[in-house]
């Protein structure tokens, strides 16, 4: 049921996109009524229409002239309507009241769209916003309370247990754990934390709790920080959309200039009769109105949008269209984009008499007992295999895991953690490892009690965030559109980033960055090349995703805040398919100034016929309609 505080919620969310249905229906029923001969009817059907349509137009269109003291397009649509309506009831050819209101209704649906990509900004701040608990639990004379984030002061003790999330920036005074900061970070691996460390907002706790003391106010935590960003960011207006606005009003001058003209001048240096006058002014502002020039791009990016959305590229506005066909620079984030996000083994290398199904046979018993992210991908490599199940299972944090299996103790864990029951580990399997690591791999070791004394190395196994397949490709792809620099931003260590760099054919790598530090990249970026896009995933990305002329987020491993903040969603993750949305940005563009051209073709022969007094109000009624119904028609070309 709805109650009349949700009707107003509606209303004020939605209101421009009811104005434009609303308008739409009632230009059906007065033109309906009107053909059935309901005179009456259909002129309060068609003033309602006026009215609902177009109210938000005038209100714009007089508020830029008031405070601005310009014109805008608004306000000529507003008099070109209404000039249609006046000469359709003063000559009573009220097919031209219902022209003047199709040109109402087409300014009601853009009114609409631009009021829904305001609310989509919105809801990205609010998301980032819910990205941290309201509340945090606290320490007050020894006992345990939970508080609003705002009423956090410096010097509060913060309690949080296994698996909650961080609720501000802090410093670790007790305990040990790990935490998945890839969301904030962009590091591929969980990192361990313990006392003395830095912990941020928004980042998962693993498995330990913590004690935390607040080493400054909430509101400068790195997650506030990015909200703070992406709302600067996101409400610069990029210069074409400046260029855009200025156009109009130009536009808009001079036809309201022209159009007074000729109802007052024609007289007395023609000799015009008033009401032939009268006629001709107003035929101007119906022919000269830019509803063809609208009609010559909303189209045509509609139409690349449906076509992207079918490959699954989705486009959140068209102005976008015509950037990525203009990109010269990409950067890419690493974890999630370039990489799958997922960690995987990748490398199983048994030694001496045992195999690779002995390695991963003995690392999955064990780690079937662990919730630590290396252990998962374990099991997951030996899900085909049976284990047996370990006794006597105990995790050692920051160096591995053991356990008894079949009789025998079994340790799987770093190098540290197996060479102080191996002091000899092979040299040559150390060298391989060395070489793992240097890839940016993270490597486990496998050892076991011998039968008769000791431990001997049973293999290692190798666990990297693996490259996707199609990422190399897609490189090669976009340099031979033609793009001049591809560049990594990652906030992963220099060692791990230059690894995947190498193995997708990027030369340039900029690692261990925050959000801000991938914003600065961006900019400058930007001051070389003006168009820049970004590919990215997780939180951290979002300033930047903001920042760029074009954003570009993986819609399957991306974050909830990354959707919202990129203009392209790649819904597949398929990163090939960046190569094909600047493809359609291209044509699209191609398409638009043909329209144009067209356009403005018509607007000029319409109004050199009607200065020449060749053409009456409705033959220019017709090529107006008729250039826009041409234009429109040629912009559905990109639904193939």
């Amino acid at each position: 049921m709805l109650y009349p505080q949700h009707l107003t919620k509606f209303t004020k969310e939605h209101g421009d996109t009811l104005a434009a249905l609303v308008c739409g229906v009632l230009l059906f029923l007065g033109w309906f009524t009107l053909h059935l001969g309901w005179l009456g009817w259909a002129m309060l059907l068609l003033t309602a229409a006026y009215v609902i349509g177009g109210y938000e137009s005038a209100r714009e269109g007089l508020t830029t002239l008031v405070k601005e003291k310009q014109l805008d397009v608004d306000l000529l649509m507003i008099v070109a309507a209404l000039g249609a309506a006046s000469l359709g009831l003063w000559r009573r050819e009220y097919h031209l009241i219902i022209d003047g209101a199709i040109l109402i209704l087409i300014f009601a649906i853009s009114g609409a769209l631009e009021g829904y990509a305001m609310r989509r900004t919105e809801r990205s701040i609010r998301s980032l916003m819910s990205l941290t608990p309201d509340t945090a639990r606290i320490l007050r004379q020894g006992r345990e309370e939970l508080v609003p984030i705002h009423q956090l002061q410096v010097g509060d003790e913060i309690i949080v247990k296994p698996g909650e999330l961080i609720p501000t920036d802090a410093l670790i005074v007790s305990g040990y754990s790990t935490l998945n900061q890839a969301a904030i970070t962009g590091e591929s691996l969980p990192v361990e934390k313990t006392v003395n460390d830095e912990v941020f907002a928004g980042t998962i706790n693993g498995y330990g709790a913590l004690k935390l003391k607040l080493h400054k106010p909430a509101s400068s935590s790195l997650i506030q920080r990015v909200i703070r960003l992406v709302e600067q960011a996101q409400t610069e207006a990029p210069p074409s959309q400046e260029f855009i606005e200025r156009f109009e009003r130009k536009y808009a001058l001079i036809i309201v200039t022209l159009g007074v003209f000729l109802a007052i001048m024609p007289p007395f240096i023609w000799g015009w009769d008033w009401e032939t006058t009268i006629y001709r002014a107003l035929t101007f502002l119906v022919v000269a109105s830019p509803c063809a020039l609208m009609a010559a791009i909303m189209p045509t990016l509609l139409s690349a949008i449906a076509n992207g959305a079918r490959q699954g590229i989705l486009f959140k506005n068209g102005a976008q269209l015509e950037k990525i066909g203009q990109v010269r620079a990409i950067a890419f984030d690493k974890t999630g984009t370039l990489t799958t996000g997922e960690l995987q083994v990748c490398e199983v290398i048994p030694y001496g008499k045992y195999s690779q199904t002995d390695v991963l046979t003995a690392a999955a018993s064990l780690e079937s007992y662990s919730e630590h992210p290396i252990g998962k991908a374990i099991v997951q490599a030996a899900a085909n295999i049976d284990w047996v199940g370990a006794l006597e299972v105990q995790a050692i944090p920051g160096k591995g895991i053991s356990g008894i299996i079949q009789d025998q103790q079994v340790m799987v864990g770093n190098a540290a953690f197996i060479g102080e029951y191996v002091p000899e580990l092979p040299q040559d399997l150390q060298n391989l490892t060395q070489f793992w690591e240097q890839e940016g791999k993270t490597v486990v070791w496998v050892a076991q009690t011998r039968r008769e004394d000791g431990y001997e190395i049973v293999g290692a196994l190798a666990i990297a965030d693996m490259v996707r397949t199609e990422a190399a490709e897609t490189i090669k792809r976009l340099r031979k559109l033609g793009v001049a620099e591809i560049v990594m931003i990652t906030g992963d260590n220099q060692r791990t980033a230059h690894s995947v760099a190498q193995a997708v054919g990027i030369d340039r790598v900029y690692a261990e960055l925050l959000p801000e530090d991938k914003l600065s990249v961006i900019s400058d970026l930007q001051q070389k090349y003006q168009t820049v896009a970004m590919v990215g995933d997780g939180i951290n990305d979002a300033p930047a995703l903001a920042q760029a002329s074009v954003g570009i987020a993986m819609g399957v491993a991306g974050s909830d805040v990354a959707l919202e903040t990129a203009d392209v969603v790649l819904m597949a993750d398929k990163l090939e398919k960046i190569a094909v949305a600047m493809h359609l940005g291209r044509r699209s563009q191609s398409i638009v100034k043909q329209n144009i051209v067209v356009a403005l073709g018509f607007i000029l022969l319409l109004l050199i016929g009607n200065f020449l007094g060749n053409i009456n109000l409705p033959i220019g009624v017709i090529g107006h309609e008729g250039s826009t119904v041409l234009v429109t028609l040629s912009g559905l070309r990109l639904l193939k």
